[in-house]
């Protein structure tokens, strides 16, 4: 595979050469997400510009393309990417063009929230333009299930998260699904982190690295509960797919999951509908932090410059209000604007775009918190604590070597 992306790479670049960067580089290739680049490839179009892609069906591969055609001078006109330390890096290189023009004139600083902004800010200058936001640590449930087990209503907190498992268990169900796969183990700590552990701790383990914090008792009692977690996942847990786990939920299997709203897309797939179906909230209580995350694309830099009118013209069309709610629509995303009226999208997008506006939630993935070598580190140190037996404490001495703040590039 890695070979075949390769190709492509080569192929492209060669086309490249021939003149001005006219493709862009994306992995929105499920049925939704085509559908969603679709609607921005068809505004783009009725703007004027010409579109040209490059689907490739993972991420890594995705990003990988594009760095490559980067480096080899033969850049593609924008690139789907994620706001990451590897944006920060290809800015502070020289390799984007800034489009410090675009936001001020979409008053960007007025309709985007400041954590999305900043994300794609280095140095002071803007150099993506944000399509859509994620969160990873919905929370997911079967309202057949939790009928069968006597739930009245979706958990609203950690001790009603408890409680249900424990229904959902009698009632011989799958009380939570989960992947055991070390990116989901790591998603589910995350998922506790936010909710048990609140905003102030979650940006102080992750964001500032605070030695006192991440070997402190609020941190331990998160770990606890998360450990705690394990005895309500099933035997096929491990190395499970999150699709395949969430159509534990779609089928009444299982009665809940933590997973990000791209899950959204198996429940619509099969006839489902919000609120009628499933229950779908953006943390356990009002007060959760919302975690955000997204696609953005990024315009690198071509040899004489003739790709930066394409660029704006994309990076304009991509924000617009009605690019944005088309988007969405289609692709079960959040819009990343805060002055939309949502009433049009579903019950779930609704309750992420009313959670965006309120800044006291709003918290940095951890893509952004974390160089990724931190970050790999995390991952595994997590998924290691969830499989196997490890004192808490060990755990906590652990972290607090990943995590401290002088090693933050």
């Amino acid at each position: 595979m890695l070979r075949a992306c390769a190709l492509a790479a080569s192929l492209l670049a060669a086309t490249a050469q021939a003149g001005t960067p006219t493709d862009v580089v994306h992995w929105w290739t499920s049925p939704g997400e085509t559908a969603a680049k679709q609607a921005l490839a068809e505004a783009y179009r009725a703007a004027g510009g010409q579109w040209r892609e490059l689907a490739v069906s993972a991420s890594e591969q995705a990003r990988a393309i594009a760095l490559e055609r980067i480096a080899a001078g033969n850049p593609p006109l924008a690139a789907q990417f994620n706001p990451t330390r590897a944006l920060v890096r290809l800015a502070r290189d020289g390799r984007l063009n800034a489009i410090d023009d675009v936001s001020a004139q979409g008053s960007w600083t007025e309709v985007l929230p400041a954590v999305l902004l900043d994300a794609v800010k280095v140095d002071g200058h803007v150099y993506a333009a944000p399509v859509s936001i994620h969160m990873p640590v919905w929370l997911w449930s079967s309202k057949a299930a939790l009928a069968k087990a006597g739930v009245k209503a979706e958990p609203r907190s950690m001790d009603e998260l408890f409680a249900a498992l424990d229904r959902l268990q009698a009632a011989g169900l799958i009380p939570l699904a989960h992947g055991g796969q070390p990116w989901q183990d790591l998603n589910l700590f995350i998922a506790l982190l936010a909710n048990q552990g609140g905003r102030d701790l979650y940006l102080a383990v992750l964001r500032d690295g605070d030695t006192a914090a991440v070997q402190g008792e609020a941190l331990r009692q998160v770990l606890l509960s998360y450990k705690k977690l394990r005895r309500y996942v099933d035997p096929a847990s491990p190395g499970r797919s999150w699709a395949d786990t969430t159509a534990l939920i779609v089928s009444g299997r299982a009665g809940l999951q933590f997973m990000g709203d791209w899950a959204k897309g198996e429940f619509a797939q099969a006839g489902q509908q919000p609120g009628r179906d499933y229950g779908c909230a953006p943390g356990l209580s009002p007060r959760s932090p919302y975690i955000v995350s997204g696609d953005v694309l990024l315009f690198p830099k071509d040899r004489d410059g003739s790709v930066r009118p394409a660029q704006a013209l994309l990076a304009r069309v991509a924000t617009a209000p009605a690019t944005q709610l088309a988007f969405s629509a289609r692709k079960g995303s959040v819009p990343v604007r805060t002055d939309l009226d949502t009433r049009t999208l579903d019950a779930c997008a609704q309750a992420g775009a009313a959670a965006l506006r309120d800044a006291g939630r709003l918290v940095g993935n951890t893509e952004l918190l974390l160089a990724p070598l931190q970050l790999t580190a995390l991952e595994r140190a997590v998924s290691d604590y969830w499989n196997r037996d490890i004192p808490v404490q060990t755990v906590q001495q652990t972290l607090a070597k990943i995590l401290k703040t002088g090693d933050k590039p």
